[in-house]
């Protein structure tokens, strides 16, 4: 996979880094390690960009063997339920150009659907709270009463300001900064990143045509929600309840966030790229914290509806297996025991490679060789030799 800090740095991004230190916030080399985990501080951020494209996971990981005999893809496929033999996962069922089809598995699936089409999944093919599943006349496959329980995103609210000349348009953002509401805690609790936006959109919304935002967000929330299935077919939409700052310590650090976020705009290295703060604007206290409530939008982390863990609650087992279920895993961000600290792409990707080995070892897949780039990579076999 290619990864590497966002080069070419816009002049407002520089600015930025300079006001940063200026007021005490530690600047890294690298997002990742102390900067999170300890008392903050701010970074270029890692991307997956390469000559202006985005390296996408499926490029990088199925693209490149599309013509193996042993590989299908079926883009628009749907896939509507599991089918069963007993508590035994034998196949899926999908919807594809206008017709049903069943797929049967030689030795297992996995669901990758993400935390809120997994569950929907398992609940529609009888996996879940028996309760839930009866009000539906759903016949139970197993009784998991953790399905759809536990959700959990990053709740986020932005910062706007009026640019005072166009700047070059890039919603990628140059950096990124983790911080704590209060000094006491152990690490960071919010991170705010920092985006360019040029639009003529957004003027109809009343916000300028070429403006600059601090997007701010909670990333140790305690707030929970649950995903429902709202009826048995598959077109049948769930229904989210997020639950977003339901808790009181997750308002408290948004509404600090949105302070720092608004202290970082005042800033004098800023003033010949900003004219005026749009949103919030010039507020008193209790209603910043109107706006921070009103305006909190998700960050698309969405976690935690099939967790793993021990507990009643639970779905998955460490090896990813669904608890009263054969031949069936789950590996995607629904079995996070709760959201991570920081953007969720990266530990999708190491949930999909340690899957990768867990198969790989119960079922003694051998390794083999694939040329890359016109060369071959090296695989260990288990005795030691290269293959």
């Amino acid at each position: 996979m290619f990864v590497q800090p966002r080069p070419d740095l816009s002049p407002v991004a520089r600015a930025l880094f300079e006001g940063i230190r200026s007021v005490g916030i530690p600047i890294f080399e690298n997002q990742n390690g102390r900067m999170m985990e300890a008392d903050g501080g701010v970074s270029v951020p890692d991307m997956r960009i390469r000559d202006g494209k985005r390296q996408s996971l499926f490029r990088s990981y199925v693209f490149p063997y599309m013509d193996r005999q042993n590989l299908t893809v079926l883009p628009h496929a749907l896939v509507t339920r599991l089918t069963f033999e007993g508590k035994r996962v034998t196949g899926v069922e999908i919807f594809w150009h206008g017709r049903t089809h069943r797929i049967r598995a030689g030795r297992e699936v996995i669901i990758s659907l993400g935390a809120i089409n997994t569950p929907k999944i398992l609940m529609q093919s009888g996996i879940g709270d028996q309760t839930e599943l009866r009000r539906f006349g759903i016949p139970i496959v197993q009784h998991l009463p953790g399905v759809g329980h536990g959700f959990q995103d990053h709740p986020a609210v932005a910062c706007v300001w009026e640019c005072s000349k166009p700047l070059p348009r890039d919603v990628v953002p140059d950096v990124v900064l983790f911080w704590k509401s209060d000094n006491r805690l152990a690490s960071p609790d919010f991170q705010i990143l920092q985006a360019v936006f040029d639009t003529q959109d957004a003027a109809k919304l009343g916000l300028p045509a070429s403006g600059w935002t601090l997007f701010g967000n909670v990333v140790q929330p305690k707030s929970r929600g649950q995903i429902r299935i709202t009826g048995s077919d598959p077109d049948d939409p769930v229904r989210i309840e997020a639950n977003l700052l339901r808790e009181s310590d997750d308002r408290r650090a948004l509404l600090e966030c949105a302070k720092l976020c608004r202290e970082i705009g005042t800033f004098d290295v800023l003033r010949p790229f900003l004219n005026r703060e749009v949103l919030p604007g010039k507020l008193k206290q209790t209603t910043l914290e109107d706006y921070v409530r009103d305006g909190a939008v998700s960050f698309w982390h969405q976690t935690s509806t099939a967790k793993m863990g021990r507990d009643p609650m639970s779905v998955v087992d460490g090896d990813l297996r669904v608890y009263g279920v054969d031949n069936l895993r789950i590996a995607d961000a629904s079995i996070m025991p709760r959201v991570i600290t920081g953007n969720t792409m990266a530990p999708c990707v190491v949930i999909g490679e340690r899957a990768a080995d867990i198969i790989r070892n119960q079922h003694r897949i051998e390794p083999f060789v694939f040329p890359i780039h016109g060369r071959n990579r090296i695989h260990h076999d288990k005795g030691g030799r290269k293959a």
